[in-house]
């Protein structure tokens, strides 16, 4: 009797595991396709239909993108499959006959819990790694199609690591002029602001070269006294060539460890750039200071942002597997439409703890984490309920 029970067992077993991996194979793809198409339809085919790109970097673009959409499509496809095969299970009648023949539900769904716990090394991967780093290779090909030395511009508002030993933030950009110019330079304790400054390109050289006017120099030794200078000029070169390739990336095109590292940077800068300002001093400079705390929060959010999505796939499998036995449905638009409304609730937490990625005071580094608590703790209650038969 023992081992006809566990024959039926394996049985089961090896039939759902087949039904939702067929099911989330082809759930993938189709997630993934449509995600590419707010990408590269939007920004490279256009060029490609103006002649400006080759199939060939289309195609390129496309694999380049798919590592960072995974990040989203994995968590979406295994719910959208656990809907589907568990709703079709429980319709079908085919987890009475189960429960029948003294199969528990927690028994009956190892496998797949197995399977998210897979994808959650996946999405670990893809969201912490190869994601980040495949977005950055794609922003990278997409510059050198636009690349165009009479267009080069810094982003205003923002610090910008622009080469390993300079991280820039400028106020206001008009064309080639820039206003109320910081500069950090890392590892030399020394901070630069300038009210006026000048981009010019070295087309022999290929560099760029910031022209700082009326620079104001502070220089913190060891010892902690500051040594304050001013030069009417300073020009700073920075190679163009590292640029095009892969230009400043923002936080969410950052490794986990990249990530870290500039956290740590920003942290020590915080230290270092003096907290008040005097009359020879630009408002400017306190203003990059103070803005320092909320470019930190933004890096911790992508930080945690990163690793809460690595547990997405186990959250979506918790409360799906329940969700799907208790709405009794075997048609596949409800189980669709199912998992659009979870998705939207799980990514609204996303998108609310990176729109107060500049508030501190909200913690929204952990915010990011509610969704995967909500949807763990309600699904435990709705496999627990469902087991019981309630």
């Amino acid at each position: 009797m023992r081992l006809s029970k566990l024959s039926r067992l394996k049985t089961l077993h090896k039939y759902l595991t087949t039904q939702v991996l067929a099911s989330l194979l082809l759930t993938v793809t189709v997630v993934t396709f449509v995600l590419l198409m707010g990408n590269v339809l939007k920004e490279i085919l256009n060029l490609l239909i103006a002649g400006h790109a080759r199939p060939a970097i289309v195609a390129e673009a496309v694999v380049l993108l798919i590592p960072f959409v995974w990040v989203f499509a994995l968590p979406i496809a295994l719910l959208t499959s656990t809907l589907l095969v568990f709703g079709r299970f429980s319709a079908d009648q085919e987890l009475t006959a189960a429960r029948a023949s003294g199969i528990s539900l927690v028994s009956l769904i190892m496998p797949i819990l197995l399977l998210s716990l897979f994808c959650c090394v996946l999405s670990a991967w893809f969201s912490m790694d190869l994601g980040p780093r495949s977005r950055v290779e794609y922003t990278g090909l997409r510059a050198e199609l636009l690349a165009n030395l009479a267009t080069f511009q810094l982003p205003e508002g923002r610090f910008v690591n622009i080469s390993t030993n300079y991280i820039v933030y400028t106020e206001k950009t008009q064309g080639r002029k820039l206003e109320n110019v910081i500069i950090l330079c890392v590892g030399q304790n020394t901070y630069i602001s300038a009210p006026q400054a000048s981009v010019s390109i070295d087309q022999t050289n290929q560099q760029v070269i910031l022209n700082l006017l009326q620079a104001r120099i502070v220089t913190t030794p060891t010892n902690g006294a500051n040594l304050i200078s001013s030069l009417d000029k300073w020009p700073i070169p920075i190679s163009l060539n590292n640029l095009k390739k892969q230009g400043p990336p923002g936080p969410s095109d950052m490794t986990f460890l990249d990530l870290q590292n500039t956290l740590s940077q920003l942290c020590q800068l915080q230290q270092r750039i003096p907290q008040t300002v005097s009359t020879n001093q630009t408002q400017a400079a306190l203003d990059a200071a103070r803005k320092l705390p909320e470019d930190i929060e933004q890096i911790r959010v992508v930080m945690q942002r990163q690793l809460a999505l690595a547990f997405a796939p186990f959250g979506f499998a918790l409360v799906g597997i329940p969700l799907a036995i208790r709405v009794q449905r075997r048609e596949t638009n409800i189980g669709v439409a199912v998992a659009l409304a979870l998705v939207l609730v799980y990514y609204g937490f996303v998108i609310l703890a990176q729109q107060l990625s500049t508030r501190p005071e909200f913690y929204p580094h952990l915010i990011v984490w509610a969704p995967n608590l909500i949807f763990q703790a309600v699904g435990a209650v709705l496999l627990w309920r469902a087991n019981r038969g309630v």
